[in-house]
């Protein structure tokens, strides 16, 4: 017979201690992350433009959880994010690059103007880019470093509707699969999650994708929302806490020998395979 304390050995993630960096983290998916990691025992730096009420109320319950209001689309941002961590705890051994936002193109391709394309590929491209060059050193200096990229399933599936956000999440993954060849050598894994639509605000809150692309069309926001989730097999959307349970896992050490791979999380909806 299985002892509890053999099951909690089993199940362990090796996550005890460690020092992560979460970008994105005052809502939806990054603050689900944020939860994940500090359940499992990691000491957790949170960057987010702002601090939030469920950020403050993890401290106030006394979470190893350091919150740094930044704005992450500032070209230094990413890199003083990183230096708070070391900061705080001498060291970073994971990386959740997850910041992230997007703007439905209602009026078309031509309507995007070269101000729109730097926004879309500022904030889901060159944070994660920014981050990643600050934190790589102290990643490698940790001897078994951890980067999880939160990409999208608009990586693999190009959209009218969000073509610079979908261009620039293309590039994102394909940049996390390159560096993988190059620091996995120096004991660094690096690894995308790539979510189909979530039950956050950037689809279902006011201003988010499903509000907008209703608005433009003369449709309820809910008939927008139900449409996009029947294109899952599962005809629903994912919640934050299913994308970072994957998350948690490539960010601990029981992911092992996984690096360069891309995971989607989106209910079936993407056809390859």
């Amino acid at each position: 017979m299985t002892t509890g304390g053999s099951e909690s050995a089993r199940f362990d993630l090796g996550l005890a201690g460690q020092r992560a960096v979460v970008t994105g983290a005052g809502r939806g998916i990054g603050l689900a992350v944020v939860e994940a990691l500090l359940g499992a025992g990691a000491r957790v730096v949170a960057g987010s433009r702002s601090r939030t009420d469920a950020l403050d109320s993890l401290v106030k319950d006394g979470a190893e959880l350091t919150v740094v209001e930044v704005d992450l689309t500032e070209p230094e941002a990413p890199a003083a994010l990183v230096a708070e961590a070391v900061a705080a705890y001498g060291g970073v051994d994971v990386l959740v690059n997850n910041v992230g936002a997007v703007r439905p193109r209602v009026d078309g391709f031509q309507a995007v103007s070269d101000a729109d394309w730097d926004w879309a590929f500022t904030v889901n491209f060159l944070t994660a880019v920014r981050a990643t060059r600050a934190a790589l050193p102290h990643l490698i200096a940790s001897g078994d470093g951890r980067i999880v990229t939160v990409s999208s399933v608009n990586a693999r599936l190009p959209d009218p509707l969000v073509i610079d956000y979908s261009a620039a999440k293309a590039a994102l993954t394909n940049f996390c699969k390159a560096l993988s060849k190059q620091v996995g050598p120096e004991g660094v894994r690096v690894n995308t999650v790539s979510p189909g639509p979530v039950e956050t605000a950037l689809w279902q809150g006011a201003g988010g994708v499903a509000d907008t692309v209703g608005r433009s069309l003369g449709v309820d926001p809910g008939e927008v929302a139900r449409t996009a989730a029947g294109q899952a097999v599962t005809g629903r959307f994912s919640t934050p806490a299913e994308v970072a349970g994957l998350v948690l896992y490539l960010a601990s050490r029981r992911s092992g020998n996984i690096t360069g791979a891309d995971f989607g999380i989106d209910g079936g909806m993407l056809d390859a395979l």
